[in-house]
């Protein structure tokens, strides 16, 4: 397939693109410096998607089967960069006729209210105890201009007409591909606390070959 890749360089982003490289896809790495790409042989489109222009991200997703996002806030000061980011990806897909996008998010984003979603669930159907009434408050409490952001993008998606799936992953760890993780739709994975970035990375990569994850969120987690 031939896929473009957001966020390229970043911790889920590198991942999405030695994977899809690796299997054989031809990628496009959309990324704010080139110098930090891991594989020079790619195909590369610069551009801050902070402040992206959907006309500057046509020629990258033109042509492309699928777009896989792995775009986030690396700081409180970035927030906002997940949902203008995606809103702008959003139109040049709209724009250029492709259809398919798979983008991550957070586990803790269901339970934030956004435009789209004004009255979320308090507390996710998939958390535990503990989750519910320490772990999740403990992040949102620290993440939360993260997850507005998130929530936000969550919603631009849902108001396009593109073939979207969302996946929710909670704690972000380094580590190799091990394919043993749990997945659940709409809801958070049971007693789910961690999961590496590389197997998130198979997980947007393999809901490419399953329809059934078109519009739906996916809770993933060992």
């Amino acid at each position: 397939m031939k896929l473009t890749i957001v966020a390229a360089t970043g911790g889920i982003g590198s991942q999405l693109l030695v994977q899809a490289v690796a299997a054989g896809h031809e990628a496009t790495a959309v990324v704010r410096n080139p110098k930090r790409l891991p594989d020079a042989s790619v195909r590369v489109v610069t551009a801050d998607l902070s402040a992206a222009d959907p006309s500057q991200l046509r020629s990258a997703v033109d042509g492309a089967d699928a777009v896989l996002s792995g775009l986030g806030a690396r700081s409180g000061a970035e927030a906002g960069v997940a949902s203008r980011g995606t809103r702008a990806l959003v139109q040049a897909m709209q724009a250029t006729g492709v259809r398919r996008i798979v983008v991550v998010s957070a586990a803790s984003v269901g339970t934030v209210p956004s435009p789209g979603r004004p009255n979320p669930p308090r507390h996710n159907p998939g958390d535990g105890f503990f989750m519910r009434h320490l772990a999740a408050p403990l992040a949102k409490a620290a993440f939360r201009r993260h997850y507005v952001d998130l929530a936000l993008m969550e919603d631009v998606l849902r108001d396009s007409d593109l073939d979207w799936t969302i996946s929710r992953p909670p704690r972000l760890l380094n580590g190799r591909v091990t394919r043993k993780y749990r997945t659940a739709y709409e809801q958070n994975v049971r007693a789910g606390m961690f999961i590496s970035r590389a197997d998130v990375a198979h997980h947007m990569l393999d809901a490419l070959d399953h329809p059934e994850t078109i519009h739906r969120t996916i809770g993933i987690a060992y």
